[in-house]
């Protein structure tokens, strides 16, 4: 889903936390921030946040992502989506059948776009610079390396919160602005998938 597609991204912050650290100490400063951000953004305490999501600016979209651990949901113009960490629920709001689609989280049929940023950790270089906005985190891909070739991530200064992602595949550059940033106070009831709101739609399974 496209929206599940923001949510890869984010987990560059969590697949980079396994890099091994640099011998420089920019890169062990970078390490020690994408620790703080993923432990933040993917922690029991949770997160949400409100993004825009920009490409080369042909495609647009935006919405709102609830965020913890293994769990999450969704919220946008076209879709609702939940992940309870074992199923996915997926309402899309402008079909004309009242459906409910189900997928398993460990392998979502439905998250194709998702495919196109795995990548290997190794094969990047990591740094950290000063931003007038607060913290730009950078991964350039070494040469020869397919896929994602370039990233920068844009963190407050103090909270490493993050304000910005931006990322190349091949000549494409996708923009994604994130505000309305809340650390902690997500529960479990806040993802959970309101079955007793959708009893009148049809469950369609696609496990």
């Amino acid at each position: 889903m496209r929206n599940k597609f923001v949510l890869v991204i984010m987990m560059l912050l969590m697949v980079l936390c396994s890099v091994h650290a640099q011998d420089t100490p920019n890169a062990r400063q970078a390490r020690r921030i994408f620790n703080q951000a993923y432990s933040q953004v993917f922690g029991p305490e949770g997160v949400k946040l409100h993004y825009d999501v920009n490409i080369i600016g042909i495609y647009k979209t935006n919405g709102t992502i609830w965020l913890k651990e293994k769990k999450s949901k969704f919220e946008d113009a076209k879709m609702n989506s939940w992940n309870d960490g074992t199923t996915v629920h997926i309402v899309k709001k402008k079909k004309r059948d009242k459906e409910v689609e189900v997928y398993s989280a460990s392998n979502n049929k439905s998250d194709k776009y998702s495919r196109k940023f795995k990548f290997d950790p190794d094969n990047f270089e990591y740094s950290v610079s000063e931003d007038p906005q607060g913290l730009m985190l950078t991964l350039k891909a070494k040469k020869g390396v397919k896929g994602i070739k370039e990233a920068h991530v844009l963190l407050t200064r103090k909270t490493y919160y993050p304000i910005s992602l931006r990322i190349k595949i091949s000549f494409i550059w996708t923009t994604i602005k994130i505000s309305d940033f809340q650390y902690g106070g997500i529960t479990d009831e806040m993802l959970r998938f309101p079955r007793e709101k959708y009893k009148d739609y049809k469950f369609v399974n696609k496990k």
